[in-house]
């Protein structure tokens, strides 16, 4: 998802086996604990905490784990610590550092005795990834989904052969064939949630028709097909609808669903887009939709406002679902969008969402809410929710790094 949480790729950074191997080859827990002080409590077992630093106080480090839980990390004399960085498979190359070099938001891989409380870790090892290190390969992995990314809506899946038809969700679609390898990476968003963190490993029999799904990886000249490198699809839903009631208070919408005539409610998060169509450029898609070419008298757009136009323009080099001189991408139109909040949203207004398929314990999740689309609405019911497929992955952190996800 374009939104406050750009995206990135996957990378193994550190696998799990080197991660054993150095903790197997560290020294006994018992030469650890005669050095420093004990956790609190009878030692229960060699254990591994993955998360990151959010407090250090003298030799202490509290870690954030990624099951949101915290973990005291006692660094002692005999703690042998070393840093690594976003891309390196194995730790021959990996430099040892201080406890004074370490900082809050820093990644950390502790291996030790936890004591009988699981609360805190007496440390024989630990793993280090910087947060400015991170930051970095997020940046160069933006570039690269931006550079030789796609994205669209899965039409078909042939497990024999390999490969996965999609359509992409540009206002004119194009269809585009997706070949897996051995070594694509494939993930698979988790059915509750928007983040790109939260994709876990999956399998090409997993993914189905009307799945949304990103790729990157080395597009062929003509730009009909994709060598896919890495993939992440998920099952989401396209709602087209009014507004019944909003809560302030549980920051979700009610919104009543043209297609199965039901009112279903939607999560709200920072993750959220929020957009409304100025209503000229809700007009000229609408005509588009319908197949007219905007134009003529009273076809521009309103002063000052956003035009379906910029989004028309080639943009250089191969965006995310499309070639120079390709379709429009309505998701690179989107983010010129005026901003919209809960407060702004009124009884009966229309609106287009692309949400989460949520679960029995949990609701559906906004992705993108787009208000200000009567227009397109009228013109074409059951077209509208296309245009805003497929979502923009939400992917902020280096997912897979240390072993586990981050």
């Amino acid at each position: 998802m374009t939104s406050k949480r750009r995206p990135i790729a996957i990378l193994k950074v550190v696998v799990v086996v080197v991660c054993v191997a150095l903790f197997a080859a560290s020294q006994p827990a018992a030469a650890a604990q005669k050095e420093g002080t004990q956790p609190t409590g009878t030692p229960k077992s060699r254990v591994r905490v993955v998360g990151t630093i959010n407090s250090i106080t003298g030799n202490t480090i509290t870690v954030t784990t990624d099951t949101g839980s915290e973990v005291s990390v006692i660094i002692q004399p005999s703690t042998r610590l070393v840093r690594s960085v976003p891309g390196q498979t194995d730790l021959k190359s990996a430099s040892p550092i201080q406890m004074p070099d370490l900082q809050v938001g820093d990644r950390l891989l502790a291996g030790g005795i936890a004591s009988e409380d699981g609360k805190s870790v007496l440390a024989a090892t630990g793993i280090v990834m910087k947060k400015a290190d991170i930051v970095e390969k997020q940046e160069q992995d933006r570039a690269e989904w931006q550079k030789h990314g796609l994205a669209g809506v899965v039409k078909a899946i042939d497990a024999g052969t390999e490969t996965i038809k999609i359509s992409t969700g540009t206002l004119a679609a194009e269809k585009l064939t997706i070949h897996i390898s051995k070594d694509t990476i494939i993930r698979r968003y988790a059915p509750d949630s928007v983040k790109f963190d939260d994709a876990k490993p999956g399998t090409l029999d997993q993914i189905k028709a009307g799945d949304q799904l990103r790729a990157r990886g080395t597009r062929s000249a003509e730009g009909s097909e994709l060598a896919a490198e890495e993939i992440v699809s998920g099952t989401f839903r396209n709602i087209a609808g009014t507004v019944v009631a909003t809560d302030q208070g549980n920051n979700s919408v009610t919104v009543m669903d043209l297609a199965t005539k039901r009112p279903v409610t939607l999560k709200l998060t920072t993750d959220s887009q929020m957009h409304k169509l100025p209503p000229m450029v809700a007009q000229r898609i609408a005509m588009r939709l319908k197949g007219i070419t905007p134009g003529g008298p009273g076809g521009g757009a309103a002063a000052g406002s956003p035009r379906i136009a910029d989004a028309e323009r080639p943009s250089p080099g191969s965006g995310p679902g499309q070639r120079p001189g390709g379709a429009p991408d309505f998701q690179q139109m989107l983010g010129r969008m005026p901003a919209v909040t809960l407060a702004d949203l009124q009884k009966g207004d229309a609106l287009m969402i692309v949400a989460t398929e949520g679960s029995a314990n949990s609701p559906s999740t906004a992705i993108i809410l787009l208000s200000g689309v009567e227009p397109i609405l009228t013109a074409a019911p059951s077209q509208a929710g296309t245009i805003l497929s497929p979502w923009n992955l939400s992917t902020g952190g280096v997912a897979g790094a240390m072993g586990d996800t981050p």
